[in-house]
C-alpha cells in the first residue's frame, strides 16, 4: 500500500470554494468533482537509474500507486497537472502511466504545462492527456509558475513548497507544503522524489503542512 493514506485530511476556503487539502498531496475540490495534482515528476526514477544514480526503483512505483488510490478514492470527473508530469525525456515510466490513466476512460486528464513536460504531443494524445499553457476554472487561474493576476486566485505548482518544523532539541524536519496566499496558492509536489524549498511566510498567508498520514495547519 501507498505510504501515506489520509486519515486526517484539512478543509479550507480558498476564494469561497471549499477545497479539500489531502496529505497524498493533493487538492480534491468536491464541487467540481476535481483533483488538482503538482509536479509528479513522471520518469525521474528512471531517468535517474539510467544515468547510473542508484536509486530504488519501488520509488517510482509509489507515486502509482497513490494516483490510483486517489482516482479510485475520490471518483473525480476531471484530474488537473498542474505541470511537471513527466521529468525528461520518454522512458518506461510513460509507458506505466499511460497504463494507469487507460483504466479510468471516464475521468478527463488535463496538463497545464511545465518547464519539465517536454515530450512529443503524440504521447500525451495516446495517453488520452489535453494540454493547455494555462486553464480558468471558477475563480482561479491554474499554471505550473506561480503568476500574478489580478483577475483570479493563481493555483499553482513548480516551487515546490515547503517549510521547516522545529522537534525536542535542535532537531528539525522539512515537511511539503500546502500555501494560500493573498492572490495565489501553490501546490506541494506530488512526487516522492522531488525535495523541497523553504517559504517566505507573510502575514495573512495560510500554511498546510503534509505529516504522514495528516495535513495540519501550521499559521
Amino acid at each position: 500500500m501507498p505510504q501515506s493514506l489520509c486519515t486526517h485530511s484539512q478543509l479550507v476556503l480558498v476564494q469561497n470554494e471549499e477545497f479539500e487539502l489531502l496529505c497524498e498531496r493533493a487538492i480534491y475540490w468536491k464541487k467540481k468533482k476535481t483533483l488538482l495534482i503538482a509536479d509528479l515528476h513522471i520518469g525521474k526514477v528512471t531517468h535517474f537509474r539510467n544515468n547510473n544514480i542508484p536509486i530504488p526503483h519501488q520509488a517510482a512505483e509509489k507515486n502509482f500507486r497513490i494516483l490510483e488510490h486517489l482516482f479510485l478514492k475520490y471518483q473525480p470527473k476531471t484530474v488537473y497537472f498542474l505541470g511537471d508530469l513527466f521529468h525528461s525525456y520518454y522512458n518506461k515510466e510513460w509507458d506505466r502511466l499511460s497504463f494507469l490513466l487507460a483504466k479510468y476512460p471516464k475521468i478527463k486528464f488535463e496538463l497545464v504545462t511545465g518547464n519539465h513536460d517536454i515530450l512529443k504531443d503524440e504521447h500525451y494524445v495516446l495517453a488520452g492527456i489535453s494540454c493547455v499553457s494555462e486553464k480558468v476554472v471558477g475563480p482561479f487561474k491554474l499554471t505550473h509558475h506561480p503568476e500574478e493576476d489580478s483577475s483570479y486566485y493563481n493555483l499553482c505548482g513548480h516551487i515546490h513548497p515547503g517549510v521547516k518544523m522545529r522537534g525536542s532539541g535542535r532537531q528539525y524536519v522539512k515537511l511539503p507544503c500546502f500555501y494560500f496566499g493573498k492572490n495565489q496558492g501553490i501546490l506541494p509536489a506530488f512526487g516522492n522524489f522531488t525535495g523541497t524549498a523553504p517559504v517566505k511566510i507573510q502575514e495573512g498567508d495560510r500554511i498546510f503542512a503534509c505529516i504522514k498520514d495528516q495535513v495540519l495547519s501550521i499559521v
